[in-house]
This record gives C-alpha cells, sequence and structure tokens, in this order.
C-alpha cells in the first residue's frame, strides 16, 4: 500500500487584481484625433446644474462607483467630490482636434452627414433636444459627441444616469438619403427607364440626395466666394468629401439610378456571373437580370466598360448603376460567405476606406 503523500500543499496566492482606471468612452467610429489629457489630470469643464445656472470649472476625474466627478472651480482651489445628483450635463470644452492623416496632408473634417443625428432626452425637468454625431450608453449615463465650432472637432458631453428617463435619436442625413434610394427590382427598372428622359441636376443636389453633405454643409459653401474651381472639386480640396464620392455624385447627376445595397435583393445566382477576384478588381456587383440586361452595382459607371470584354458577360447587355463602394464590399464579403464563387478571395478589410 502507497504511504500518504505528506508534502505541504503548494500555497495559494491571493491577489488583487489591479483597477483599470476609468477612461473616456471612445468616439464610436473611426475618426483619428489628437489624444485627450490625462483622464485624471484637470480637464476644463462647464456644469450645468439641477438649478439651471453654469458653473466652470475643472474636472479631475470620474469615479462610475461612486456616481461623482473630482471637480474644482479654479486650477488652483481645492478638490471636492461633487455627486451626479447635483449636475443634468458636463460638457469637457477643451474640443477632441483631429490630427493630419497620413498620405492626405491635412486634418480629416468629422463625418458630419454619416454621422450627425438630432436627439431628444427626457428627463425630470422636461425634454431636452440637440444634435450629437455619437454617443454611448451605459450604467453610468450617457456620453455625446458633439460637433465643434468647425468641422475638425468633436465636443465631449456626459449627462448623468439618473438626469434622463429616455433617450432617442432620428436619422442622419445619410440614413434620410438613403430611404429614397432604390431597394427592389421594380424601382431599378422603372430608373433606368427613366434615366434616358431625366435632365442633368446640379451636382450640389447629387452631393445632397446621395447623403454625402447636408443640406446646412451646402449652403455654407454656396455662401462661400466661389473663385475658378467649380463646386464639387472646391468640396473636395476641402476636404468635405473624397475624389471618389465626387465622381460618384457626377454620374448621379448625369441620370444613373443609385440603389441600396443594404435593402435591394441580390440573387447569389445572378451575382456568380462575375468571379469574386474580378468583383473586387472592379468594384462592380451583378444585382438583376433583366432578359439581356443585366444590371451591375458600382461606384461608377466607368468601373463597368472593361467588364464587357469578359466572356461570361458577353450575352448580356451590360447596365451600370450606382452604390456606394462600403455597400458594394459589405455585398461581396456576405456572398463570399455563402461561398457562390469556386474560389475563396481575400478581402482586404480597408477596401473601403479606398478614395480611388
Amino acid at each position: 500500500m502507497t504511504a500518504p503523500d505528506t508534502l505541504t500543499p503548494f500555497p495559494v496566492l491571493m491577489m488583487d487584481e489591479p483597477v483599470e482606471a476609468w477612461r473616456w468612452p471612445a468616439v464610436p467610429y473611426e475618426w483619428r484625433h489628437v489624444m485627450p489629457p490625462d483622464h485624471h489630470g484637470a480637464q476644463p469643464c462647464r456644469l450645468d446644474t439641477v438649478t439651471g445656472s453654469a458653473v466652470q470649472g475643472f474636472m479631475l476625474g470620474l469615479d462610475p462607483a461612486a456616481r461623482s466627478i473630482a471637480f474644482r472651480t479654479t486650477a488652483d482651489a481645492p478638490a471636492i467630490d461633487l455627486p451626479f445628483a447635483r449636475f443634468r450635463r458636463l460638457v469637457l470644452t477643451s474640443p477632441l482636434r483631429s490630427i493630419d492623416q497620413v498620405g492626405l496632408g491635412r486634418a480629416v473634417r468629422v463625418p458630419v452627414a454619416a454621422q450627425q443625428r438630432d436627439y431628444r432626452l427626457h428627463g425630470a425637468h422636461g425634454v431636452t433636444t440637440g444634435r450629437t454625431c455619437g454617443h454611448v450608453e451605459n450604467e453610468v449615463g450617457l456620453f455625446l459627441f458633439a460637433a465643434g465650432a468647425d468641422d475638425y472637432s468633436l465636443v465631449r458631453e456626459f449627462i448623468p444616469r439618473g438626469a434622463f428617463a429616455r433617450f432617442e435619436t432620428f436619422s442622419t442625413a445619410q440614413d434620410s438619403a438613403a430611404e429614397k434610394w432604390i431597394a427592389c427590382p421594380a424601382e431599378l427598372l422603372a430608373a433606368a427607364d427613366r434615366q434616358r428622359r431625366m435632365s442633368i441636376r446640379p451636382i450640389g443636389c447629387s452631393l445632397v440626395e446621395l447623403g454625402l453633405v447636408t443640406p446646412e454643409q451646402l449652403d455654407h459653401e454656396l455662401a462661400q466666394p466661389a473663385g475658378d474651381l467649380p463646386l464639387g472639386e472646391r468640396l473636395v480640396r476641402s476636404g468635405l468629401i473624397s475624389q471618389a464620392d465626387l465622381q460618384t455624385a457626377i454620374a448621379h447627376k448625369m441620370g444613373y439610378p443609385f440603389v441600396d445595397l443594404k435593402r435591394f435583393p441580390i440573387d447569389p445566382a445572378i451575382a456568380r456571373k462575375l468571379p469574386l477576384r474580378t468583383a473586387l478588381a472592379h468594384r462592380a456587383l451583378p444585382i438583376h437580370l433583366d432578359q439581356d440586361r443585366l444590371f451591375v452595382a458600382t461606384d461608377r459607371p466607368s468601373r463597368a466598360v472593361p467588364l464587357g470584354s469578359i466572356f461570361a458577360l458577353k450575352p448580356y447587355n451590360l447596365v451600370p448603376v450606382l452604390a456606394s463602394k462600403g455597400q458594394i464590399l459589405l455585398a461581396l464579403s456576405k456572398l463570399s460567405d455563402q461561398d457562390p464563387w469556386q474560389e475563396h478571395v481575400a478581402i482586404a478589410p480597408n477596401f473601403a476606406n479606398t478614395t480611388v
């Protein structure tokens, strides 16, 4: 019989996990900016109190567990712990600012058309409305990212959980535009028939209808001295739109229909007519077949021209229609998961961010 093991058991070490310092939530979409100061350093701020007054000061930190902030009224005043219940809103008055992007040589604007939306906040003191270019809601409260005084900054705001009962948001300019984009084959065929009879529309109208700029942005640009550049080129130079956006808008102003690929029913059998590798190379996707007419979605009509030389497509009359390059990538990615093609081709994750 084996003797019992008399060795002393290895001691279990009890170690406290380090507590991660609280950090302000990040902007909820890709927008590179200068990193803010340390979250526990003094940051200029404004407090909107429950009595309706505004108090300027400095936030030294936020304690989610204690539901309070460390605050002082001046740079050399003693810090106090201020409960969330004492204020309705905290605004960090030093905005986040965009930084120059590699290869562009200039800062990138806040994507207002794609991100800014109206909101409504229901609280004990009534309904508050405003606009935000993004938000994060968690158990602590609501963090908003409002557009700054220029197009290159965001102002961070915090509303404690106890200061509101319900938060609702509405459509962005891009969302509102998308509601009018083509979403079914019947609309596509009708738009293709209208294309032959349509007059050329102003480039500004196309940019708004595509959700690439807001009406306010367009009005502001039109109010500036025109100079020698056409409107579209001025918007590219200012960084409001990309050159690819302008090419899409030019095609749209010429009457090419614009399709919402998020809602349009894409038949994999039709998409299979163009191999994935070729579809990626030309940024094109067959979406509908009407007798001998094959409708191909692309972000600019010229991309569909070389497809006519592909043997498998020669029996068809190719009809280019417009879609955003991001939606084309998303549709190709989903279809590749369903394996309608015989070969698997990796889709580069930054495909949608290209500007060519």
